[in-house]
């Protein structure tokens, strides 16, 4: 099995592996955020009393900018446009639309017209971004971007199926139910950017989905599935490119650095449902888990869905959550309330009791046991990074290496004095980024 130096296995909790994905229906009112993605938030483009159609643009950027359009999830009459907390604690613009139940579907959506084999890399660009598709493993970056930006770097092309967070499932279901799916959009990326190698990687605990792909795929040595060893952050990118093709990523570089391009089981999915039915990114598949929540289960949501409507299908919470998280327990984010919207990279929704909470620790202190540099992917000094963050020597946590880390949270989950290390590196790296925007203003000016 492929693997990478440090990490760590951590309990995986995949409650929902073998639950079938099960559609919701769309609710009474959707909230969709017009900041589904990295870059600039979309404008809306329609307003209060409009009349909207399932697929249709209710959101876009300007073409000289980083993002891609949002669509309406369902067909029905804009109700207003409101401005709602984010995780960042930042205010995001959402388009709110009541639904007219019909589900009636815009118009201009059609399937890609031709011999996909001989579209040129900017007509499948162009399907990508029409579409929407962002990353949808939680990052949100607009794909044909990522594409745009491989065309001639890349000989290879990754699908990202390890989904190595604990109660995440959705990406497994996927794989299981919808492989030609899966490999049809990886097959329609090679074709974009003109490679001939590709790698879909696996965990070696979602063994079942591996066959499945394997004969999906069948003959030929192009597009190879292998089995990685399961362990925790093996769905970063940079772990997957050295686990592959034994290749360290020095800081500063990017996977196309190395000739690889990553993508998502779900962003693949999406591409091909964009050729080959027309249909936009409206929908995805959540996992819904955690003790708190009566039914977990993977379910197919309509975006701009609220998590309070979504728990009260999976028949409601038999406990008050501690938690409510966004994707995993190591890197996704905590919510504000039960009122925030399902977005493009929602992979999962955790409503997690206090059982799940560490007990905080008075005044923590490292006791030098290193476990936190034995476990860390990228070959750190994480508690000499926090250390140092702790007491605002900014300078000397960059030199330990403070911008090469991914905030994986294996120093903190493993750390036995409770630290919050991770915490305390982010911190630095805000600093650290922040000192260096003020530098380059100061330099701009002349000053």
């Amino acid at each position: 099995m492929f693997t990478f130096k440090g990490g760590t296995h951590i309990n995986e909790y995949k409650l929902t592996k073998d639950f079938p994905t099960e559609k919701i229906g769309a609710p009474e009112r959707v909230m969709i955020s017009m900041s589904q993605h990295i870059g600039a938030p979309c404008t809306p483009t329609v307003a209060e009393g409009d009349r909207v159609l399932a697929g249709q643009v209710i959101g876009d950027v300007a073409p000289d900018k980083l993002g891609c359009p949002v669509h309406a999830s369902v067909s029905g009459r804009v109700a207003g446009i409101e401005q709602i907390l984010g995780a960042s604690g930042m205010k995001e613009t959402c388009v709110v639309i009541e639904n007219d139940g019909t589900d009636e579907q815009f118009d201009g959506l059609a399937p890609f017209e031709g011999d996909i084999t001989s579209a040129t890399p900017d007509e499948i660009i162009d399907v990508i971004r029409s579409a929407g598709i962002t990353g949808m493993g939680g990052a949100a970056f607009p794909s044909y971007a990522k594409i745009r930006s491989a065309l001639g770097k890349a000989d290879t092309v990754i699908v990202n199926c390890a989904e190595c967070e604990p109660f995440i499932t959705s990406d497994h279901r996927l794989l299981l139910e919808e492989p030609e799916h899966v490999v049809g959009g990886l097959k329609i990326i090679m074709i974009a950017l003109g490679v001939k190698r590709a790698f879909i990687a696996v965990e070696d605990n979602k063994r079942d989905a591996a066959g499945v792909l394997r004969d999906t795929v069948g003959g030929g040595d192009m597009i190879r599935v292998c089995l990685m060893k399961t362990k925790y952050p093996q769905g970063d990118e940079r772990q997957l490119i050295y686990a592959l093709l034994k290749t360290e990523l020095p800081m500063g570089m990017l996977p196309m650095d190395a000739g690889c391009v990553i993508f998502n089981a779900g962003t693949c999915s999406a591409i091909y449902d964009a050729f080959t039915s027309g249909l936009p990114l409206m929908k995805r598949i959540v996992t819904v888990s955690g003790d708190c929540v009566k039914k977990p289960g993977n379910y197919i949501v309509p975006l701009g869905m609220r998590v309070s409507e979504i728990v009260e299908k999976c028949g409601g919470l038999v406990k008050e959550p501690r938690k409510i998280i966004f994707g995993g327990p190591m890197m996704g984010k905590s919510e504000w309330s039960l009122n925030t919207p399902v977005k493009k990279g929602t992979s999962a929704i955790l409503l997690l009791s206090e059982a799940f909470e560490s007990k905080p620790v008075k005044d923590p202190e490292c006791i030098r046991c290193g476990r936190c540099v034995k476990n860390c992917p990228m070959h750190l000094m994480p508690a000499y990074i926090a250390q140092y963050s702790r007491i605002g020597n900014m300078e000397m946590a960059k030199k330990f290496g403070a911008m090469s880390c991914v905030e994986c949270g294996t120093c903190s989950y493993n750390c036995p004095a409770k630290i919050e290390i991770v915490q305390y590196i982010r911190s630095a790296k805000n600093n650290i980024k922040a000192e260096e925007r003020r530098l380059a203003a100061l330099k701009q000016s002349g000053s």
